[in-house]
C-alpha cells in the first residue's frame, strides 16, 4: 500500500497565513481558498473590501490546481490558444490564473485558489502561501 503527506489543519493554516500577510503587504483585498487533493475546501477567508464574487472564484481556482494537479493557468492558456473544448472539461471552473498545487515529495496534497486582483498577483500570494509550508 502507498503512503502520501496529507494536509493539516496546521498545515493549512500556516499556508492562509503567509498568504493573508503576502496580500497585506502588497494591500491587496482577496480571497484565500485552500482544498486537499480531492478538490474539497479546508478554507476559505474573504478579506475586507473583496467583490463578493471572489467568494467563489477561489475555491474554483483551488479546486481545479487539485483536480488537475497543475496550476489553474495551464487552463487559461490552452483555451486562449484555441483548445476551446476545456470550457466542457468536467469538475474545474477555475481556469483562470491564481490557482496553484501544493506538491510535497513529488505528491499533490492540494492546492490554494486566490481571486480578488491581478490574475499573477492571485498566483503570487497563492504560491507564498505554500512557500511557507515548504520553507
Amino acid at each position: 500500500m502507498q503512503s502520501k503527506p496529507v494536509l493539516s489543519l496546521d498545515d493549512v493554516k500556516k499556508i492562509a497565513a503567509a498568504a493573508e500577510a503576502e496580500a497585506v503587504a502588497n494591500k491587496w483585498a482577496v480571497v484565500i481558498s485552500i482544498v486537499d487533493d480531492g478538490g474539497h475546501l479546508l478554507w476559505l477567508q474573504r478579506m475586507d473590501g473583496v467583490a463578493p464574487i471572489s467568494a467563489h472564484i477561489a475555491p474554483a481556482k483551488a479546486k481545479t490546481a487539485a483536480l488537475g494537479q497543475r496550476e489553474s493557468r495551464i487552463y487559461e492558456e490552452m483555451i486562449n490558444n484555441g483548445r476551446m473544448s476545456f470550457l466542457s472539461a468536467p469538475e474545474i471552473e477555475g481556469m483562470l490564473e491564481g490557482g496553484v498545487p501544493i506538491v510535497v515529495d513529488g505528491h499533490y496534497i492540494g492546492a490554494v485558489g486566490v481571486s480578488g486582483v491581478k490574475s499573477a498577483e492571485d498566483a503570487q500570494i497563492a504560491k507564498a502561501g505554500i512557500a511557507a509550508l515548504l520553507g
